[in-house]
């Protein structure tokens, strides 16, 4: 079936907002934090947040699915958080706390409908999407779904969006973009300042040695804004990342998509209505 490129992009920006309330929701933190992680700072329980449904991952690995971070970032986290808690223990956590979460901002609609409905399309998505390849999705994946509605949307949200995610790694190996040359040039043509790229660890050498090497390749200029080159090359992996998260989308159809990206927006809204995700993020998607 032919879905447009444009209403599969779109779907990524409704359905990221939702599965991001596990990285911002407060209820998501206090589970964290009961688990033993410090949560002064985000990355201590983001890594294991993320990394859980890989298992026990080690620092290489995590480092490669998550690609952007620096790899002593990931070291200083990874293992360390499984001598924190187990895999299975944050796995369990972040499900009652993305479970509280949405119950405060859903309130009555936890049980409408509509909800369901979102559910049951978002969940047959998931479950089309072609994991190959795609550690990050595959892990995700390979958990069961639970029985409330409102966590089979958040789950199927994030098997989406890691496998979108996965395959935007693999446009921007295609690209010759390493770690640090992704981040750069995505800065390059504004989609966020600077210093939300450099939350990823890099130390300070990384980046205008990275830039250096993408003025040479005609990508960026000194300055480090984007060339014409530049902008046509990100256009051009956004456009391949869109592509390859197409194939879920095509199976359930323009209809169905439509219908899902209607049921979504107000659950989006509603999520970003709280303030509690960021303006600006490494993503490019900006919030109001």
């Amino acid at each position: 079936m032919t879905v447009e490129l444009g209403l599969v992009r779109q779907m990524w920006q409704l359905l990221e907002p939702i599965h991001a309330t596990l990285y911002y929701a407060p209820e998501v933190t206090a589970q964290a934090a009961g688990l033993g992680y410090p949560v002064d700072t985000r990355w201590p329980s983001y890594f294991a947040l993320r990394s859980a449904p890989l298992g026990a991952a080690g620092p290489e690995l995590v480092a490669a699915t998550f690609y952007s971070f620096d790899p002593d970032m990931v070291r200083e986290h990874v293992p360390a958080a499984w001598r924190v808690a187990a895999p299975d223990k944050v796995l369990d956590a972040r499900l009652l706390g993305i479970d509280l979460a949405l119950r405060a901002i859903l309130g009555p609609r936890i049980d409408s409908p509509e909800l369901a409905e979102a559910a049951a399309l978002a969940r047959g998505l998931a479950e089309a999407a072609v994991v190959a390849a795609r550690p990050l999705a595959a892990a995700n994946a390979g958990l069961p779904w639970p029985a409330e509605q409102h966590l089979v949307l958040w789950q199927a949200a994030t098997i989406l969006r890691e496998h979108r995610g996965d395959g935007h790694v693999a446009a921007l190996l295609t690209a010759g973009l390493d770690p640090t040359e992704s981040l750069v040039s995505f800065a390059g043509v504004g989609a966020a300042p600077v210093e939300v790229f450099e939350s990823r660890g890099w130390p300070a050498g990384a980046w205008p040695a990275a830039v250096d090497r993408l003025v040479s390749r005609g990508w960026l200029d000194p300055t480090g804004a984007a060339t014409g080159t530049g902008h046509e090359g990100r256009d051009e992996i956004e456009r391949h990342t869109d592509e390859l998260a197409a194939g879920p989308y095509r199976s359930l159809g323009t209809q169905a998509v439509g219908r899902l990206a209607q049921l979504t927006a107000p659950i989006t809204m509603a999520v970003v209505g709280t303030g509690m995700l960021p303006r600006q993020s490494t993503l490019g998607i900006a919030r109001k």
